[in-house]
């Protein structure tokens, strides 16, 4: 049986554009072509190196969802900017209705009699971005946009500290920003999970109705509409 049997990932790398002193992000899906409710748990080599968010938790049929992996800062660079840690991904089958909260560290113990699948993943440091280029600002005289130069081309003191103020706002605003991408990712995985659940359940409660009785029962209508609002809702607040 394949590694992917319940669950694909995508990228099987975790690409860290590396950067001393500072957080860096990665992610990668989890994508369930399968019928059955699959849980999920996420290890590494390093746990103290890195923050995974969610590391377990439960993907519903025919739905996906996102893991963050957070580095923490680094104060030195790695021989040849290299990383020998890596990445578990375990998967089992789960029952219909399954939550994180269900899941058990006993369900992922293969010599219980578990069908657990393994997927491991790598980790790749890149380099960063280059940030753009600065576009010169000409003065009010017309002057060379380096005229603030002297002459033997060396900047003054108060420039060099207005440029370093300049690459901790940067920086600043690089961390929260990924601070931010991380809540909307939280976000939408809850949001996702919760409206194939509402979908799943209203697709179960019609084929009982229709099994008792013919035609569209006013049940059924009743509760489209509900979920129409509850996904309107979830929507609004999201």
């Amino acid at each position: 049986m394949g590694a992917e049997e319940f669950l694909s990932i995508d990228p099987m790398e975790l690409k860290f554009p590396f950067e001393l002193k500072k957080q860096i992000a990665a992610s990668f899906q989890l994508l369930n072509k399968t019928d059955n409710y699959v849980a999920f748990k996420v290890k590494t080599t390093n746990p103290k190196q890195y923050s995974v968010r969610p590391n377990n938790g439960v993907v519903l049929p025919h739905s996906t969802c996102n893991v963050i992996v957070t580095m923490q800062a680094q104060r030195e660079a790695p021989p040849d900017m290299q990383s020998k840690d890596r990445f578990l991904v375990q998967s089992v089958v789960a029952w219909p209705g399954a939550t994180p909260k269900d899941i058990k560290p006993e369900m992922f113990i293969k010599d219980r009699g578990n069908h657990v699948e393994d997927c491991k993943l790598r980790v790749v440091f890149v380099s960063p971005p280059n940030p753009p280029s600065p576009v010169p600002e000409e003065s009010e005289e017309g002057s060379s946009p380096r005229a603030s130069e002297s002459e033997n081309g060396n900047f003054s003191a108060s420039e060099l500290a207005a440029g370093s103020r300049e690459h901790v706002e940067r920086q600043d605003k690089s961390a929260e920003a990924s601070s931010f991408f991380l809540k909307l990712t939280e976000e939408k995985n809850r949001i996702t999970q919760q409206n194939d659940k509402l979908r799943q359940e209203l697709e179960f409660l019609r084929r009982q109705t229709a099994k008792s009785s013919g035609g569209v029962p006013l049940l059924y209508v009743v509760l489209i509409g509900v979920f129409g609002i509850l996904v309107g809702y979830l929507m609004t607040n999201s």
